[in-house]
């Protein structure tokens, strides 16, 4: 993105992170293995799992641990034909939010092209468990693209979501580098498009996308744009770390200050959230830009 930034041997110093620790940490970790539960936070190798644990938040992967695609900076295991879907899983899921005492959760998923609806029926029945034993849960569903299928897509709105969320992941030139053949740029905003239009009630829609992987600053601010002219609400914007030496290298450790102004950008371009920095992942306090956004939609609506 700029020639001139030095090319760091190790991460920089405002990425360093502390270990996990404290017995907040350790009580989710076992009750998640006890529960046969997987979450995004372990499996992607978030550097944020240590600060969201600490406060009761986590994000839950659905649909198990394997996924049917191999995007290239992706440490989620991969296969053909995954595991049958937990048949518990709803129950587990919803029992693991009402002992979090949970206001807000993130659930994402694998993909599951296996599976005839792409998992989306099994997504519903976890969704209306949880919402059975939380009621006045808040629920942030961040999905694969179900390879655009409209009505996998309108059966997971059926269940009344809040915010629906689906990461384009990078810019449209990289987009077959980073992602699996099978998940495309323009794809992934139609997609988030077509969730805004399906809903019958209020939606948030989100997105993420990762720096660092040989995008110009150029590039990124068209995502942006094109993001938003698909009526996205939320964007989020975090440094890619290499998760192994198997995946997709770094190409550059983007500045704290490059995310700032990216962050100007998205605000100026009209989203109604942002979170750009470089440890900021697609779900990092995802209930503070929840409340955030609804208080300003709120307030627009009264102007208007």
């Amino acid at each position: 993105m700029n020639e001139k930034n030095p090319k760091f041997v190790g991460k920089p110093s405002w990425l360093k992170t502390a270990l996990p620790s404290g017995a907040v940490y350790f009580n989710i970790k076992k009750d998640l293995r006890a529960r046969r539960l997987s979450t995004v936070c372990e499996e992607a190798k978030c550097p944020n799992i240590s600060e969201c644990w600490a406060t009761n938040t986590a994000t839950f992967m659905l649909l198990g641990d394997t996924c049917t695609r191999a995007c290239r900076f992706c440490h989620i295991k991969t296969a053909a034909l995954p595991p049958h879907p937990d048949p518990d899983e709803a129950r587990n899921v919803a029992e693991s939010c009402l002992g979090m005492k949970l206001k807000y959760v993130v659930m994402t998923m694998v993909n599951r092209d296996d599976l005839a609806d792409g998992g989306s029926a099994h997504i519903v029945e976890v969704v209306k468990k949880v919402q059975e034993l939380n009621p006045n849960i808040v629920i942030e569903l961040l999905m694969g693209d179900f390879q655009g299928d409209e009505t996998a897509i309108a059966k997971v709105l059926g269940a009344k979501i809040q915010v629906f969320a689906h990461n384009v992941e990078t810019v449209e030139r990289l987009t077959p580098r980073v992602r699996d053949a099978r998940a495309a740029y323009r794809q992934s905003l139609e997609v988030l498009a077509r969730a805004k239009k399906l809903a019958d009630y209020p939606l948030y829609t989100k997105s993420a996308v990762m720096l660092g992987l040989g995008e110009t600053y150029e590039e990124l601010v068209q995502t942006l744009r094109d993001l938003r002219a698909n009526d996205v609400d939320i964007v989020t914007l975090g440094q890619y770390m290499r998760p192994t030496k198997k995946h997709l290298s770094v190409k550059e450790w983007v500045p704290p200050d490059v995310f700032t102004r990216l962050g100007e950008e998205a605000h100026a371009l009209g989203f109604l959230g942002v979170a750009s920095a470089p440890l900021v992942r697609s779900s990092y306090r995802a209930h503070d830009i929840y409340r955030l956004v609804s208080q300003l939609k709120q307030e627009r609506s009264h102007v208007e």
